[in-house]
């Protein structure tokens, strides 16, 4: 695996394979990386040759006191765990090598970009609209593999990808569980023994939305209540949100059609999580995937 520092290096590698006619897969990450991760990269792997798995903890997503300083990074571990699976090339620039003395532009994403997480963090997917936009400039890929644990990010990403007429086809993954059903995410090594336990609320919030569906509930309003009722039983947990929204959109929903997401963000001690569920109307029923 050859590890790739600067920016030139990497647009030299992106031409060279598009040169040969290589269909080049890009697995966009912030390091730490999970089993969710690699199963992006497997994903890559069977669609895409070369994989470019990218490692860059984006400053410009975090905001004022947020985790940046703390979030986790484990760059050796994860070379040696990309190398392991086969990838062919690992892009782990610098901050400043991303955003060097002078930079000045930014990237929005309006309407989208202000909801939930966008009204919750205010300039975080200022942040991650711009440097996907980097780094999809940058790798020239023909497929870019994004987890749906971040629903809204990989929205996003599909609009501006659209507006810019980029060529990169956005490919969305299955949410990767543990067990006994929270998301994978790297966040997770925040949580103390007693808070990860309470985090399973997440998952089991989700459960009777879904259980709720599959009785013939088609209220939004209660489908938010059921969800609100479990998270509220565990008393280490606290909503930040909990909404059933459009899924083109990310509007609240009244009634569930087309395609929509029940969507939580609560807090297990300091510790933030994010879960979802997307709900698809299909010759009259309703299909959930958790």
């Amino acid at each position: 695996m050859e590890i790739i520092r600067t920016v030139e290096w990497m647009k030299q590698v992106s031409r060279q394979a598009r040169a040969e006619g290589r269909l080049t897969g890009f697995v966009p990450t912030m390091g730490a990386l999970h089993a969710g991760h690699v199963s992006l990269v497997r994903a890559a792997q069977r669609d895409c040759s070369p994989v470019v798995v990218s490692i860059f903890v984006n400053p410009a997503q975090f905001g004022p006191g947020e985790d940046f300083a703390r979030y986790p990074r484990s760059f050796d571990a994860d070379s040696v765990l990309l190398q392991s699976l086969g990838v062919e090339y690992l892009f782990a620039p610098e901050a400043a090598e991303m955003y060097p003395p002078g930079f000045s532009s930014y990237v929005e994403v309006e309407g989208l970009g202000s909801r939930l997480e966008g009204r919750a963090r205010p300039g975080h997917f200022r942040g991650v609209a711009t440097v996907v936009l980097k780094l999809l400039e940058i790798v020239e890929p023909w497929r870019a593999y994004f987890g749906r644990k971040d629903a809204q990010q990989v929205r996003i990403i599909q609009q501006l990808v659209r507006d810019f007429y980029l060529d990169a086809q956005i490919e969305v993954c299955p949410i990767v569980r543990e067990n006994d059903g929270l998301a994978l995410s790297s966040r997770n090594a925040y949580l103390s023994a007693d808070d990860r336990r309470a985090a399973t609320a997440l998952c089991r919030a989700l459960g009777a939305a879904r259980e709720a569906i599959e009785r013939g509930e088609r209220n939004a309003a209660r489908l938010v209540a059921a969800m609100r009722e479990v998270i509220g039983r565990e008393r280490r947990a606290a909503a930040d949100y909990v909404e059933v929204v459009r899924a083109d959109s990310f509007e609240p929903a009244a009634q569930l059609r087309g395609e929509c997401y029940a969507l939580l963000a609560v807090f297990f001690g300091a510790t933030r999580l994010l879960d979802n569920m997307l709900i698809v109307e299909k010759d009259g029923a309703m299909r959930c995937e958790i």
